[in-house]
């Protein structure tokens, strides 16, 4: 079924749905019009990659939230077997907004850590549309630690507009709990990749996101704010957030310019909402490049590479 698709996606979408109509015509009337079809099928390959190889980095954070995007529990299913999901901070409660446990990636134990968003209202609710709470974090820092213990590598997926901003995220530590993250996060003597696959939104992509090794999906974005809000700052109006997502220099491409990231992972064209499959098959690769260079690496070692490739990232002048 072909659903409505962002703006940009109007004129693709328009030809899909032309296509899908005539196989059926095709089919209910048994006539031949292949060659009709095969120039519409041409003509719309050309459109998407005219469409998608020139998009704005507005663009690209619109892909990065579309609600058909794979998440978290898509890529475990998809990528490992024997996933065994872990629950709650031993504090005060578990927060469904981040997903963790551990799984095998082939035949390699792993554990895995992800923001987890809803695929309707409903869900959203209980995921709390991905934005965790502190109990999030602290529960997440918990598979780490006995992820270390137990010699295993850890696989973060972060997917988040940002870290929850409520009244009582803030009573219970919110601010605290992602900064003890990073510190710990640090000394973690076991590898650690970070993989963006959508929004990576400040503090909240964070606070699980400090890694040996930093890829990006093609489309998602990582950024210290998100547009609207950076938007509302600058210029009191969140309609500029087009503008906004320009200057905050947040897109994959961008990313790696400037060292924030190690590797742009390639999406089918259209994106990863397209096929899910290809973007999980793109990632499981570059996992299993990652961890056969980490895992030879020795902790101690691990832990002063880790903190190097955060000290050279940015600019400053004395």
């Amino acid at each position: 079924m072909i659903g409505t698709g962002l703006d940009f996606e109007k004129p693709i979408l328009e030809l899909e749905r032309k296509i899908e109509e005539l196989k059926k015509f095709s089919s209910s009337e048994k006539l031949d019009i292949g060659l009709e079809i095969k120039k519409l099928e041409e003509k719309l390959a050309a459109v998407k990659k005219e469409v998608f190889e020139n998009l704005t980095s507005w663009q690209r954070v619109q892909i990065a939230r579309h609600p058909k995007r794979p998440y978290t529990m898509d890529y475990i299913n998809l990528m490992m077997t024997d996933f065994l999901e872990l629950h709650g901070d031993r504090r005060f409660s578990d927060d469904k907004a981040i997903i963790c446990g551990f799984a095998k990636l082939d035949n390699e134990k792993i554990a895995v850590i992800g923001h987890q968003k809803g695929r309707d209202t409903k869900e959203n609710l209980l995921r709390n549309f991905g934005s965790a709470h502190p109990e999030g974090y602290r529960k997440a820092l918990r598979v780490m630690e006995l992820a270390a213990r137990a010699d295993c590598p850890v696989l973060c997926f972060i997917d988040t507009p940002g870290a929850y901003p409520g009244i009582g995220a803030e009573e219970r530590g919110q601010a605290e709990a992602i900064a003890y993250n990073l510190q710990e996060l640090f000394m973690l003597k076991t590898p650690i990749i970070a993989i963006v696959i959508g929004e990576g939104g400040s503090g909240g992509a964070l606070g699980i996101g400090i890694g040996d090794k930093i890829a990006i999906l093609e489309n998602s974005y990582y950024s210290v704010i998100s547009p609207e809000g950076c938007a509302a700052i600058l210029w009191k109006d969140r309609k500029k957030a087009p503008e906004a997502a320009c200057v905050l220099k947040l897109t994959a491409d961008e990313l790696l310019k400037l060292g924030v990231i190690d590797e742009i992972i390639k999406e089918p064209l259209g994106g990863a909402h397209r096929n899910h499959e290809e973007t999980a098959k793109n990632i499981k690769a570059a996992v299993k490049r990652y961890l056969a260079e980490l895992k030879a690496i020795p902790g101690d070692k691990l832990i002063e590479q880790r903190y190097a490739k955060f000290r050279k990232m940015g600019v400053y002048s004395e």
